[in-house]
C-alpha cells in the first residue's frame, strides 16, 4: 500500500519556526499535486495548501504569508516551512496526494 511519511513536528514557542517534511514515491511526490491538511482535537480537517504540477502553490488564508511550499524532486520530498508559528497552527500535519494517498501525520505544539 502506498503511503507518505511526514515528519519534522515538534513543540516551539509561539513565533517559531518549523518544516515538516513529506516523503513518498517519486512518481507521487514529484508528479504530482501534493496537498497539506491539518486536524486539531474537536475541530474539522483544515486545507493549508495546495502546489501544482507547475509548482505554483496556493495557501489558506490563515497561513499566507507565514507557510511556504517547496519540492525537491532528488529527495521525492516535499517541505512546509512554517514562520512565526502562533497558538492556533497547533494541529496534526498530513499531507496528501491524489487519491487519498497519505501519511500518518505529525503533530505541531505551538505554546503561547
Amino acid at each position: 500500500q502506498v503511503h507518505l511519511v511526514e515528519s519534522g513536528g515538534g513543540s516551539v514557542q509561539a513565533g517559531g519556526s518549523l518544516r515538516l517534511s513529506c516523503t513518498g514515491p517519486s512518481n507521487i511526490v514529484n508528479n504530482c499535486g501534493m496537498d497539506w491538511y491539518r486536524q486539531s482535537p474537536g475541530n474539522l480537517r483544515e486545507w493549508i495548501s495546495t502546489t501544482n504540477t507547475d509548482e505554483t502553490t496556493s495557501y489558506h488564508d490563515s497561513v499566507k504569508g507565514r507557510f511556504t511550499v517547496s519540492r525537491d524532486e532528488a529527495k521525492a520530498t516535499v517541505y512546509l516551512q512554517m514562520n512565526n508559528l502562533k497558538p492556533e497552527d497547533t494541529a496534526m500535519y498530513v499531507c496528501v496526494a491524489p487519491g487519498g494517498v497519505r501519511g500518518q501525520g505529525t503533530q505541531v505544539t505551538v505554546s503561547s
